[in-house]
């Protein structure tokens, strides 16, 4: 498996870095917001992963695991992961063949935006969904509170994983966000870059069509999205903490002391040494995962079985929230006082770094999917 990307995987990731450097929103006001998006959608990006048959790009892991560093790097205040990351990845994988063919064109296009609701963190075992639908004739009823949604004010629709009421199953159903009976509260959160909601249902009503889910495959779909879900957000840990070293190394080279400038000192190249270390190795792996799974998707000889995909993703998750944080705290350390200051971007990606480090399953939960692995393989 050859890991060097091509070139227009190369090009791609170019563009995206030059692209974001100009528009990176994390410190413009949220009236910006809905401008970056349309430029997004108008670069194809939304359609990356979406098959070729579906209007989309027909693209892999890799392709949009590069959009997703560079996203990483300048902290991008869009619906890119929810809409892409989230709800595309759990269509593809839990959605039913009609519901891919209603749904994904437009969310390839822009013509909505979208995020997806599972249990707490983007939880996908069922006994931690909180959303409950009840058969109500051709259609259903959906109760219930998520508590922490993803959610940047662009959300047009929502596909809620909720416990069908009488049976163990679970349906996922789209759920407008205007939808009568949806409440949703904004948040007061740490980062400001990826906001969330409280989304309540109080008896939303949803006809039959809105449920999109595939019975047979629903519950082992929504396991493979959260974990896909997570090999994406380890792509934008890396991409944050590649920015954090730049940053650390930038100012140091500026920063004078004993009229030497700071980045000369001995202890100051150890402590940069040692986020490059952190920082490359969590992108080789991510990058070696990503290529896996693209390799898997384009040939059945190579298919990764759920088992090891799990193992090899939780080697990727670990390293890179490891990394993401070790380096923002050290970016932070080596700009002295002001690197927690609203004038400097460290604290943004600290910030970061910490929300990511919990979503999705912190790494406490990603180390034992990996001794699990390894100890039944041994």
């Amino acid at each position: 498996m050859n890991l060097t990307l091509s070139d227009e995987q190369r090009a791609l990731q170019e563009t995206a870095a030059d692209f974001l450097a100009e528009q990176g929103n994390a410190r413009k006001d949220v009236q910006d917001d809905a401008g970056l998006w349309a430029h997004i959608v108008e670069l194809g990006w939304a359609a990356v992963q979406v098959p070729e048959e579906l209007d989309g790009l027909g693209l892999g892991a890799v392709e949009l695991g590069l959009l997703m560093e560079e996203m990483g790097r300048r902290l991008v205040r869009t619906p890119f992961f929810s809409t892409v990351v989230l709800a595309q990845t759990a269509l593809l994988q839990a959605g039913s063949a009609h519901a891919q063919q209603r749904c994904l064109p437009a969310l390839a296009f822009g013509a909505q935006a979208a995020t997806l609701i599972l249990g707490p963190g983007l939880d996908a075992d069922p006994a931690t969904l909180t959303v409950h639908a009840r058969r109500d004739g051709e259609g259903w009823h959906l109760h219930g509170e998520a508590a922490q949604v993803l959610d940047d004010g662009q959300i047009d629709v929502a596909y809620v994983a909720a416990r069908l009421e009488g049976d163990a199953a679970i349906g996922l159903f789209e759920v407008q966000a205007g939808a009568t009976g949806v409440e949703r509260t904004p948040l007061e959160v740490w980062d400001l870059t990826r906001p969330q909601a409280r989304w309540c249902f109080d008896e939303v009503r949803v006809d039959a069509e809105a449920r999109v889910d595939d019975a047979d495959k629903v519950c082992a779909g929504l396991v493979r999205t959260r974990v896909l879900a997570a090999l994406q957000l380890a792509a934008e840990q890396v991409g944050g903490a590649a920015q954090c070293l730049q940053l650390a190394v930038d100012y140091t080279k500026e920063r004078v002391q004993f009229g030497r400038p700071v980045a000369t000192f001995q202890a100051v190249k150890h402590r940069v040494a040692e986020m490059m270390v952190r920082m490359e190795t969590a992108r080789s792996t991510v990058r070696g995962v990503m290529a896996r799974v693209a390799a898997a998707a384009e040939s059945d000889a190579a298919a990764l079985d759920d088992a090891a995909l799990f193992a090899e993703v939780s080697a990727a998750r670990v390293l890179a929230t490891e990394a993401y944080r070790y380096c923002a705290q050290e970016a932070i350390q080596l700009h002295g006082g002001v690197g927690f200051t609203w004038e400097y971007d460290p604290q943004l990606h600290f910030k970061r770094a910490q929300w990511a480090s919990q979503w999705l399953g912190a790494s406490s939960a990603w180390r034992e999917t990996l001794a699990a692995q390894l100890l039944d393989v041994a």
